[in-house]
């Protein structure tokens, strides 16, 4: 089968495709899936870079949407649309998924959409339903507003009556926050704390949700009311240095959590409530999904460096079947 081989941890370059890749065999508790369309996530970087460890070589990709070619235990018929989110090796024409992680995908969402949904819409799920449970009170800062999680994550919150300030890098990107339904939307800058506090009346927000880590944490402290909570789910521009307890208090005694989508969906049950919910947020209009790019197989490498020089918005996907 035609898969993206990495043998060596490094940068895109190291993204090989192959065409002679020995296709996976199911195990009893797995299903064989034929790939239509891998999702393409900030976590892909993380294990091609070897920041997240795994044996090498590997093929990346967790994500995806495709059809059931075979399951050992016969209950789910062939040709079934599926989608998934943690299944290592979705870059390629087969993989091989937990069955207890499938949800079925519904007719009228699009493959490009289906195979975005649900990494980063359980993710944007978990931290406005379970890390801090939005209410209509309530406002948010949001880094990395137009990335995939950020443009979902600003739905979810807006459906639940919050407010949400997003930040972001361009007015490409701001036009997007203000779609998604963002009430301010900010720049990048040491001043970016001070901004959100002069909007919202003088006081910080409920929660900082920050996805972009080391270049914006100390605005994420600063811009959070006293016994706030800063939510720190993610690292696109490098990890936090080590944190001094102190400095919560310093803050106001604020909390702060670093929150893992496997947390959030550790058991079967958590992770269909949390799909199943994507999914119906999507038929009932409620949230919807931007696929801005979208990429041969063979053009991985291109889709990480895009993804990583802040050149996408929303989700970006790898096209499988017929590349």
């Amino acid at each position: 089968m035609k898969a993206i081989l990495v043998t060596r941890h490094g940068g895109p370059e190291v993204l090989t495709y192959a065409e002679d890749i020995t296709r996976p065999t199911p195990k009893e508790d797995e299903l064989l899936v034929e790939v239509l369309v891998a999702g393409v996530n900030y976590i892909d970087t993380y294990f091609r870079e070897g920041v997240y460890h795994s044996a090498l070589p590997f093929i990346p990709g967790q994500e995806g949407v495709g059809r059931v070619v075979e399951d050992p235990r016969g209950e789910i018929a062939e040709g079934t649309k599926v989608a998934w989110s943690d299944a290592f090796g979705s870059y390629a024409e087969f993989v091989c998924v937990a069955r207890d992680r499938v949800v079925a995908v519904p007719q009228d969402v699009g493959d490009e959409e289906a195979a975005s949904m649900l990494l980063q819409g359980m993710t944007a799920h978990y931290l406005t339903h379970s890390v801090y449970q939005l209410g209509a009170d309530d406002t948010c800062l949001i880094t990395a507003g137009a990335g995939g999680v950020g443009l979902l994550a600003t739905q979810f919150a807006v459906s639940l009556g919050a407010t949400v300030f997003s930040v972001v890098s361009s007015d490409e990107k701001e036009e997007l926050a203000y779609q998604a339904g963002a009430s301010e939307v900010f720049r990048y800058s040491e001043g970016l704390a001070e901004s959100v506090r002069r909007r919202n009346g003088g006081r910080g927000v409920d929660v900082v949700y920050d996805g972009v880590g080391q270049a914006t944490f100390d605005e994420s402290l600063e811009a959070v009311r006293p016994r706030g909570l800063v939510c720190l789910f993610g690292a696109a521009s490098g990890p936090v240095d080590p944190v001094d307890p102190q400095r919560l208090n310093t803050h106001g005694s604020i909390y702060l959590t670093r929150p893992s989508l496997g947390a959030y969906t550790a058991d079967a049950e958590e992770f269909t409530m949390r799909a199943q919910a994507v999914a119906q947020a999507l038929v009932e209009k409620k949230i919807s999904i931007r696929v801005s790019d979208s990429y041969p197989l063979a053009e991985a490498a291109q889709a990480h460096r895009d993804l990583q020089e802040r050149r996408t918005t929303g989700s970006i996907v790898l096209r499988i079947s017929n590349t």
